[in-house]
């Protein structure tokens, strides 16, 4: 089996809790132009939080895209997972919003954004875990990897 390359990509998903946010931060201003869609899964306080959209779109060039049910993922674009809603990848291309179980004590959950993502995008994707407080996120990169995607995590 031949190896993912990232000329291959369509979404690179990033997951991380939100003691991962100063190491995205750092990154963000470097990303100034991509061919294909980033999102961003973070751990959040609470559904009324949009400053992390706001920090995002200070950081980079790239548009961000306010997610909300059955946005269209555009590849050259950064969308972020809203807080207290899983984050799911549909097969026509747009995000679904989920307000199941929190699952690892998140919504939204890293585990279900990636394993939506690897059933969609299986090999032409990428995830990057960033370093955390708890397990989220590994299942999900199982998937990833699983489906034949490229994965990559943060040395804590």
């Amino acid at each position: 089996m031949e190896e993912a390359t990232i000329k291959d990509c369509r979404l690179l998903i990033i997951g991380g809790s939100a003691g991962s946010l100063e190491v995205l931060l750092q990154v963000l201003p470097h990303v100034t132009a991509i061919p294909f869609a980033m999102v961003i899964v973070l751990h959040r306080r609470s559904a009324e939080d949009s400053t992390l959209e706001e920090l995002i779109a200070v950081k980079t060039s790239v548009p961000v895209v306010e997610v909300e049910d059955k946005t269209p993922v555009v590849a050259g674009s950064i969308h972020v997972a809203p807080s207290d809603y899983h984050l799911l990848f549909e097969n026509d291309g747009t995000l679904s919003l989920d307000i199941s179980e929190k699952v690892n004590y998140s919504r939204p959950s890293i585990d279900v954004a990636f394993e939506s993502a690897a059933d969609v995008y299986g090999a032409s994707m990428a995830a990057i875990l960033l370093s955390g407080a708890n397990a989220d996120g590994t299942n999900g990169l199982i998937a990833v990897k699983n489906a034949g995607g490229m994965v990559i995590v943060q040395d804590p």
